[in-house]
């Protein structure tokens, strides 16, 4: 009765049947992991953004790599302004997704290192190589604060860091490569500050928003998906079993009715 099983068209489906049920499974323990690793980082981000600010010289140093623990740790500075060497970073966006710029300024403090201070966002000129009107930041000695943030690079952001830009424009956000550019010595502190305060509204650029989280709930429910997907094919494969025994059973009677109906003629 069961002979059929042994015909090409089952031999592939159960085939397919065997491969499936583990590859499901796995792609659910996948999905878990993405959901265990959002989950971790955007825990991270909770335990950065609640912890008590400090003074930047207490994270960073000239060289140093912020760790995944010290992002987004809000910190505090002391210094002034140096617009003479300001730049501008190529296409970013606010939070309305309009490409603009980040205004990109070095911030000399008190020991006379360099921290790089992204103040936010400013609008595009309208050209390429025109440098954008940009608001001046306070003069004198101020204090401000910002996000903690590592320097970016192409491997970690996707962003190419083109070469040959119009004067004072910068492609990424990175304190080794600043150092280059001012020369001269300069003892610049590894990765930067996003500032948040102090914000004076139109006087300044467009200061950046909280980070985002990621949704980890959405991996939760694809492991799920997965693992339910891996359970319906033993139970859709049974399921064409029982049909395929039951269309031969009344193939079988069938054909015996055939049979005989004319002896009893």
């Amino acid at each position: 009765m069961y002979r059929f099983l042994l015909t090409r068209q089952w031999v592939i489906l159960t085939l397919v049947a065997l491969v499936l049920i583990p590859t499901m499974i796995r792609l659910g323990i996948w999905q878990m992991h993405r959901h265990d690793e959002r989950a971790a980082r955007n825990q991270l981000v909770t335990d950065a953004l609640k912890a008590k600010p400090v003074p930047v010289e207490d994270l960073a140093s000239v060289g140093h790599i912020v760790t995944s623990k010290e992002r987004y740790r809000t910190v505090s500075a002391t210094g002034r302004f140096d617009t003479d060497d300001e730049v501008v970073v190529r296409r970013r966006t606010n939070s309305n997704d309009e490409v603009g710029y980040h205004v990109l300024t070095p911030f000399v403090l008190k020991d006379g290192s360099i921290l790089l201070v992204n103040r936010g966002w400013v609008a595009d000129s309208g050209s390429q190589t025109a440098f954008p009107k940009v608001p001046a930041p306070p003069r004198g000695e101020v204090t401000i604060k910002g996000r903690l943030m590592p320097d970016e690079t192409t491997e970690a952001s996707g962003i190419k860091n083109v070469q040959g830009l119009p004067d004072r424009q910068v492609m990424l956000i990175n304190s080794k490569q600043e150092a280059k550019r001012l020369g001269g010595g300069a003892q610049v502190l590894g990765g930067y500050v996003q500032q948040t305060a102090p914000d004076t509204k139109n006087d300044t650029p467009e200061l950046l928003g909280d980070p985002g989280k990621e949704d980890a709930a959405l991996n939760f429910a694809y492991a799920y998906q997965w693992w339910l997907f891996s359970a319906a094919v033993p139970v859709g494969w049974v399921v064409l079993l029982r049909r395929e025994l039951r269309d031969r059973r009344r193939k079988e009677e069938d054909e015996a009715v055939d049979e005989v109906t004319p002896a009893a003629v």
